[in-house]
């Protein structure tokens, strides 16, 4: 009633100024009624100051700007003989939001998302605001499958003028999707068509994806992955003819129906290439996978053109566009196809920008870019770039982009955005591994030694069975041209007594100097020579064979090793690859001048399959061999080991060896290892760089000098996997368990790693 007398009084006023008053010149204004606002503030919105004349519909032009502001609901301007009095009614003020019943969203998500709307404490209440407000929490929860949710809000009014929010919600339980059916379907079978959703009905691991809850969104894509499926396979003319999206009365259940038409399978007449042909029509023909008389398909098309693109941006025409247009025949159900090729103008680079790097100096992310200033844009060396950049390992994220320099139609630059995360450790604590139990460790490494790209580290390290003090320093462009240099300093004991392999005691100290020096952008030799002293001590329970080594060769040992190496790394990522191979060969040669003679010889090769956007299949092998040189022996610490967490997983460290046992079980290795493994990894959604899972299957053995290399005593195993690089360093652990277990091996089901780069 009193909001209709208010309307009523303000339109009066707004029709009839004539009524109000007779014009007079202002002598004062006067505010009343105001309590959080200041008087100033109702003053600078008012269109008229002292000494103007006021008259009807400057009062009406008044009250209008005041309610303009949003702070007053009810405005009045009454006179007090030359005074004019402005009597105002504040809205009240957000004193506070309270949310009760809201488990699936953040509370602070919320209130950011409601303070763009304009619901926020400090700010006016606005009614009609909080109505938009309340429908859009109400939209949210419908994203999010809970379709019965139910939000109610509840004003509350406080001392001062203001007003407390309470949003009330009852989530309820989100909805299901029941049935998708696929109507019109004769080519394929229901449930293969299905199996390329992202949505599905409820199963194993829906509770953790939530694909079992309808979104619009995911559904889109779902239907382009049917469009694709069935175009890559010839059916030209599929379409989704409509889409039916149903929930039940109790809003528990959702139903998805889809109606399509698959229309006829067409095969590929011919295929033709017009337009301006930069390069020459042979060329660019080796690359259309198109081929005459093969069904059609729409992923082998579009490979084609970007194919052709992209060797286009190889010679600079970096806006090349390449389209195929499709011809027809339905009788005979054959298309032909013209790949049109405009390349567009050649265009070189003005600029290569670098951002986001604040700690790390430009000339360490700009010794990485192949693509050179001012010369021809160059795609291939864009891409190169930013895989390099990515494989330092100092940065979480690289981006690179080409946009054209405005003003111009032959120049572009080239932004490399990169984000740092840290790349210094300093730790001093206490840890643990399934093989040494307590490790007692304090380490100070940066891999981006004051932003110079340079690695330094100072390790110690103090387990039961193995304790390190070291030192690295490695420059990774000692020269300009990429040849790297380092060197090591190190001081390290063995005591097998808490392991499977047979006891004795080693200390060793040496140092060593290294040199590498590249071949090309993923290949890369390197050169060390060291020199180094080991003691050993042997015991009354320690093998004869290591009793007789010792009487043979002494306690003290002086060896001078030289490491030849040669590596190839064509991996996407350094951490977490999908895609390429990293390939290690190593020979390491004990040369005369020393106590010891021997060599050794390791080869590692890892290779990456992507097989969508979340599976990778990672295949790898790790082979060595070594032996004595001039006659002597293998030096038995120079033996190889398997088993564990980094080898064959499921069975003990360092347990495998075709020696078997050896007085009362002692594990003394041997001169040859053969490993491999297989690992499907799927990569956590939200944490593509940080974390994975996988299976593996692995398989490999130790072999003894005099053994013959017999794969029938391979063992075999297989599990779940996973790492992730954690706030305190690499983890990597496993599930496993052996797959043909020998009386003599020793298994472990859960094996783990922490701090250890893998």
């Amino acid at each position: 009633m009193k909001k209709t007398l208010l309307s009523a009084l303000v339109a009066g006023l707004f029709a009839l100024p004539a009524m109000a008053f007779e014009p007079f010149v202002v002598k004062d204004i006067r505010v009343e009624g105001i309590q959080r606002t200041e008087a100033g503030t109702v003053f600078s919105y008012l269109p008229l100051k002292v000494g103007d004349t006021l008259d009807n519909d400057k009062a009406a032009q008044a009250i209008k700007a005041l309610f303009a502001t949003g702070f007053f609901r009810d405005v009045r301007i009454e006179v007090d003989k030359d005074v004019m009095v402005v009597v105002v009614q504040e809205r009240p003020a957000i004193s506070s939001l309270n949310f009760v019943g809201m488990k699936e969203f953040e509370k602070d998500a919320i209130i950011k998302a409601l303070k763009e709307v304009g619901i926020a404490t400090g700010r006016i209440f606005d009614r009609s605001l909080l109505d938009k407000a309340e429908q859009e929490l109400k939209r949210q929860y419908l994203s999010r499958g809970k379709y019965s949710a139910q939000v109610t809000t509840t004003v509350t009014p406080l001392e001062r003028n203001r007003v407390g929010i309470n949003f009330n919600i009852v989530e309820g339980d989100a909805a299901k999707i029941r049935q998708i059916n696929i109507v019109g379907a004769k080519a394929f079978q229901e449930k293969e068509l299905l199996s390329l959703f992202e949505l599905t009905t409820p199963g194993f691991l829906t509770w953790y994806t939530k694909n079992d809850q309808y979104s619009r969104q995911k559904l889109s894509a779902d239907l382009e992955k049917l469009k694709s499926f069935y175009l890559d396979r010839g059916y030209l003319e599929f379409n989704v003819d409509s889409t039916q999206v149903s929930i039940s009365p109790d809003k528990q259940d959702v139903f998805i129906t889809l109606n399509v038409s698959e229309g006829e399978r067409y095969r590929v007449a011919s295929v033709k290439l017009a337009g301006e042909l930069t390069l020459s029509e042979a060329e660019l023909r080796q690359l259309v996978q198109v081929r005459p008389g093969d069904v059609f398909s729409r992923e082998k098309l579009n490979e084609s053109t970007k194919a052709i693109s992209t060797r286009l941006g190889t010679e600079g025409y970096a806006f090349a566009n390449v389209n195929a247009a499709p011809e027809l025949n339905r009788e005979k159900r054959l298309v032909d196809f013209t790949i049109f090729v405009d390349p567009g103008k050649r265009v070189y680079v003005r600029r290569v920008n670098v951002t986001g790097n604040t700690r790390t100096r430009d000339e360490v992310v700009r010794r990485e870019i192949r693509q050179m200033e001012s010369g021809w844009y160059d795609a291939a060396k864009v891409q190169a770039s930013k895989e390099r950049v990515d494989r330092l390992g100092f940065f979480s994220d690289v981006a690179v982009e080409t946009p054209p320099v405005a003003g111009t139609s032959d120049q572009l630059d080239v932004n490399v955005n990169v984000t740092e995360k840290p790349t210094g450790n300093l730790m001093l604590g206490v840890g643990t591994s399934s093989t040494d139990k307590l490790i007692l460790s304090g380490s100070i490494a940066q891999n981006n030694f004051l932003g110079s790209g340079n690695n330094v580290s100072i390790q110690v390290n103090s387990s039961k069975s193995n304790r390190t003090y070291a030192f690295s320093y490695t420059n990774p462009y000692f020269t300009p041209d990429g040849v790297s240099q380092g060197f090591d300093i190190y001081h390290r004991t063995t005591d097998t007594s808490s392991t499977d392999i047979a006891y004795y005691k080693s200390k060793s100290s040496g140092a060593g100097v290294r040199w590498g020096f590249p071949i090309d952008e993923h290949q890369s030799l390197s050169f060390g020579v060291a020199v180094d002293n080991t003691s050993i001590e042997v015991f009354d329970e320690s093998p004869n064979y290591y009793k007789t080594y010792v009487q043979k060769f002494g306690k003290s040992n002086l060896s001078l090793p030289l490491t030849f190496g040669w590596a190839y790394d064509n991996r996407n990522s350094f951490f977490f690859p999908t895609s390429g191979s990293l390939i290690r060969a190593s020979l390491e040669v004990a040369i005369p001048g020393g106590d010891l003679k021997y060599w050794r010889y390791g080869l590692q090769h890892q290779k990456y399959f992507p097989l969508n956007k979340s599976l990778t299949l990672m295949l790898g092998a790790d082979i060595g061999a070594a032996k004595g040189l001039s006659g002597q022996e293998l030096p038995f610490f120079k033996n190889y080991y398997a088993g564990g967490v980094s080898s064959v997983r499921g069975f003990k460290a360092s347990t495998l060896g075709t020696a078997g046992t050896i007085e009362a079980g002692d594990r003394v290795g041997g001169n040859r290892k053969l490993v491999g493994n297989a690992e499907l990894l799927w990569s956590l959604p939200g944490f593509e760089k940080s974390a994975r899972i996988g299976l593996f299957f692995d398989a490999g053995q130790v072999y003894a000098a005099g053994d013959k290399l017999d794969f029938g005593e391979l063992r075999y195993s297989a599990g779940l996997t996973a790492s992730w690089i954690s706030p305190v360093g690499p983890l990597k652990f496993s599930l496993g368990a052996p797959l043909n277990k020998k009386d003599q091996d020793e298994s472990e089901t859960f094996q783990f790693q922490l701090g250890t780069t893998f």
